[in-house]
C-alpha cells in the first residue's frame, strides 16, 4: 500500500495494493459524508491494514432481469454476483452499490454478494409456460468469473441449467478462468446456443495490473480465448473501455493479438464514466497517471459532448464527435485487417426444451435434493 498526499497532504489517498478504487467514496444515498483526515498520529500507510474481501448470499427471488434498451443487444441478463473482485476502476457498474448502502468505491470491489440459489432460480424461471427463449447476457454488470467463482461455481451451475435446456447464452469476461467450463461451452457452442466475448483493455500488462488490479493479464485472456475457440465455442475480443489518451494507441495490437489467438469477431465501447465513477477515475489517474490526468478526462469529455457520459441511446457506447469518429474508424479498419469485421451468427433459439419437458424427463426430479 503506498500514499499519494497529492495537493493536500493533510487528506492523502492511501492506495490499497491489489485493489482499483483508492478510496471508499460515499455513495450519493448517503445522509454522512465520510472523509479521510490524517490527525498526524498515524506515521502513514503502513498502519493501515488491508481492504479483505468479504462474500455474502443474496437471497433473491429472481434471477432474470430485463431491460429494454435499444443500444443492447439482448433484452434479458443474469449476474451470478453483485460487486467484482476484479477493481476495474472505471467500471460502469460501481454506482450500482449505492443501491445497497454501499460505497461504489472499495466496497463495490471487497464486499461482494453471491447468489448461491441462482440455477434453481434459473429454472423455475425457464419451467413457466409463458417463457420464450432469447438470448440470456451474462457479464453486463459484474464478471461472473471473478476469483470467488472458483470456489462458489454459482457460474458453471447456470451453464448446466442452460446446457440441459439448450438455452442461448452470450458472456462476456476479463477473466482467463473461463476456460474452466470449456467443456460445456464448446458443447453449447457447436450447436449455435453460446459464445463467448474476451474484454480486453491493454496488452501491457503494468497498466492493466494497475486499473484493473486482479483482473486475469492480458496473457491468459488470450490463451483462455484461443481455449475456448480450440473448444469449438465462438469466441471474441471485446476492447472496452477505448480510453483516449490511455490506451486508444492499442487498438490496432489488441485485434491482432485477439485475432492470432482465434477470435472470430470482435467489438469496442468507448469508456463512460456515471455518478461516482467520475470522482473514483479521477483519483486514480493523480495516483497512476499524475502527467496525464488532465488530459484523459479532457479527451473523455470530449467524447460526450463536453460532459462525462452521454445518456443518449446510441452514443453513449460509441461517444460523438472527432475523437469518437478517429476511434471509430480505426477499429473498423483494424478489424478488415485481421478479418474480425464478420458478424457473428445469431444464437439459436429453436432448440430450447422448457425444463421438465418430455425431450427432458430428468428435470422432473424435484428442484432440491437432500443432503
Amino acid at each position: 500500500m503506498s500514499v499519494h498526499t497529492g495537493a493536500d497532504c493533510k487528506n492523502p489517498i492511501r492506495v490499497q495494493r491489489g485493489r482499483g478504487a483508492v478510496s471508499n467514496r460515499t455513495s450519493r444515498y448517503e445522509s454522512d459524508v465520510r472523509v479521510e483526515f490524517d490527525d498526524g498520529w498515524e506515521s502513514g500507510a503502513e498502519c493501515h491494514d488491508p481492504v479483505r474481501t468479504t462474500v455474502t448470499d443474496d437471497s433473491a427471488r429472481s434471477i432474470i432481469t430485463r431491460n429494454t434498451s435499444p443500444d443492447l443487444g439482448f433484452d434479458r441478463s443474469i449476474n451470478p454476483y453483485r460487486g467484482c473482485e476484479h477493481g476495474c476502476v472505471y467500471c460502469y457498474a460501481r454506482p450500482t452499490h449505492a443501491f445497497l448502502g454501499l460505497s461504489p468505491g472499495l466496497d463495490f470491489e471487497t464486499r461482494l454478494f453471491a447468489k448461491p440459489d441462482a440455477a434453481g432460480l434459473l429454472r423455475m424461471e425457464l419451467a413457466k409456460p409463458a417463457y420464450r427463449p432469447r438470448s440470456i447476457a451474462i457479464g453486463t454488470n459484474t464478471d461472473p468469473y471473478q476469483p470467488i467463482e472458483k470456489d462458489r461455481a454459482i457460474m458453471r451451475s447456470i451453464l448446466e441449467v442452460l446446457e440441459e435446456t439448450a438455452h442461448p447464452v452470450g458472456i462476456v469476461t476479463k477473466s482467463g478462468n473461463v476456460k474452466r467450463d470449456a467443456d460445456i461451452l464448446g458443447r453449447m457452442g457447436r450447436k449455435g446456443i453460446a459464445r463467448v466475448a474476451v474484454s480486453m483493455t491493454t496488452l501491457d500488462h503494468r497498466l492493466s495490473r494497475s486499473m484493473e488490479p486482479r483482473a486475469s493479464s492480458p496473457g491468459r485472456r488470450l490463451l483462455a480465448l484461443r481455449q475456448l475457440a480450440q473448444a469449438g465455442c465462438p469466441a471474441g475480443v471485446m476492447v472496452a473501455p477505448v480510453i483516449p489518451g490511455l490506451n486508444d494507441h492499442e487498438i490496432e495490437g489488441i485485434l491482432v493479438a485477439a485475432a492470432e489467438a482465434g477470435a472470430s469477431f470482435a467489438g469496442y465501447v468507448v469508456i463512460r464514466l456515471p455518478l461516482e465513477v467520475r470522482e473514483l477515475f479521477s483519483e486514480w489517474l493523480e495516483v497512476a497517471h499524475p502527467g496525464k490526468a488532465k488530459r484523459v478526462l479532457r479527451s473523455i469529455r470530449d467524447l460526450h459532448g463536453g460532459n462525462d457520459r452521454n445518456l443518449e441511446f446510441g452514443a453513449r457506447l460509441r461517444g460523438r464527435g472527432i475523437t469518437a469518429k478517429l476511434i471509430s474508424e480505426r477499429f473498423r479498419k483494424a478489424c478488415g485487417r485481421t478479418g474480425l469485421d464478420r458478424r457473428p451468427d445469431p444464437l439459436r433459439t429453436d432448440l430450447f426444451r422448457a425444463p421438465g419437458s418430455r425431450e427432458h424427463p430428468q428435470r422432473e426430479l424435484p428442484l432440491f435434493s437432500e443432503a
